[in-house]
């Protein structure tokens, strides 16, 4: 294992030791690399570059309590990928191939994978590109699948459950009813970046977006799923513009294990006034508290049209989902649903 200082470890990037990358050209791919080369080996023409034809994926490698190796449900994240990929029209790895270049790439890097006794994790992130050369407007021939993997502390550093400011800025949207929302693409993430350093500046720890057509309903935060808790029920919001966040679904199971009922549906942002607990969810954080939301109508303008607030620590019911979720993927808790893969290494 790596001398690294596990418990001073964010959510930025950390170089290990290797990446794998397979490639798909004259309709076969290519047996995956190991390398330690972390540059992109392809023209400036390609069409990742002029198009942006890319979609990735994010899923963490945690070690256990007994000292086993877990990854969490990988695949789920290879048929989310594999969606992403059809909606760009580039060609995906399989779910076999997705999950054997993981295995191999989580090995080669093992010694970079943080003890249990921290909150740290082993973060991989497989992305796909178009790379061939092109200029018109078409997508991609051929593709590049690579993982990357790199030890990763909290997406809020140390400070573990606590909640944070979110915003909301009705001049900007994150997608339209019939765009690319529900799919993991680079370009939804490029176009909340500019609005997102606005809320950032302001002191906003995160940016939530409404739906573009009524401006009205919550849709999901730029990194992450919106869920909230309302007496005993989770709350989350339905629309064809949402990402299916993994960790939102995750959670959705374990909240009906625990007896609560569980509700996707539309949810107004004046619904705010109403629930218990707010959250952002997904991948990087699991669960991050939000003790107030502000509704902006421009969000450049220091002007709040209206505050939600909620408690000023995690809610007891987010606490318990958040637990379950840590618990299965460090294994203090029983895998009754089966999420866990092991690794052995």
């Amino acid at each position: 294992m790596k001398n690294l200082e596990w418990g001073k470890l964010s959510f930025s990037y950390t170089k290990t030791d290797y990446i794998i990358y397979s490639t798909f050209k004259d309709g076969k791919w290519s047996a995956p690399v190991l390398t330690k080369d972390f540059t992109y080996p392809f023209s400036v023409y390609a069409g990742v570059l002029h198009y942006g034809s890319s979609c990735f994926e994010g899923m963490k490698c945690f070690r256990g309590v007994d000292g086993k190796v877990r990854l969490f449900r990988p695949e789920e994240n290879a048929k989310r990928l594999i969606r992403s990929a059809k909606f760009l029209d580039l060609q995906a790895p399989s779910v076999e191939q997705f999950i054997e270049m993981s295995l191999m790439v989580i090995k080669a890097n093992s010694e970079y994978i943080p003890p249990y006794e921290t909150t740290a994790s082993l973060y991989l992130r497989p992305l796909l590109v178009g790379v061939n050369p092109q200029l018109g407007i078409r997508s991609s021939s051929e593709s590049m699948f690579i993982i990357m993997a790199s030890p990763v502390g909290t997406y809020s550093g140390d400070r573990i459950l606590v909640p944070g400011t979110a915003v909301v800025g009705r001049n900007y949207d994150r997608a339209a009813p019939n765009g690319s929302g529900s799919y993991k693409i680079g370009a939804n993430y490029a176009q909340s970046l500019h609005p997102y350093n606005i809320a950032h500046a302001q002191g906003y720890r995160e940016l939530l977006f409404l739906d573009s057509k009524t401006n009205s309903l919550i849709e999901e935060f730029g990194s992450s799923n919106f869920f909230a808790v309302k007496g005993n029920t989770y709350i989350t919001p339905k629309s064809p513009s949402i990402l299916p966040s993994i960790t939102n679904a995750s959670l959705r199971t374990v909240a009906e294990d625990l007896g609560m009922k569980v509700e996707m549906r539309e949810i107004p942002l004046t619904e705010m006034a109403e629930v218990d607990e707010a959250n952002s969810c997904g991948t990087a954080v699991v669960i991050t508290p939000i003790c107030r939301i502000d509704d902006k109508v421009h969000l450049e303008d220091e002007q709040v049209a209206r505050s939600y607030t909620f408690a000023n620590e995690c809610g007891p019911k987010s606490r318990k989902l958040y637990d379950q979720i840590i618990g299965f993927q460090k294994g203090t808790l029983e895998d009754r649903h089966n999420w866990i893969m092991f690794v052995d290494c």
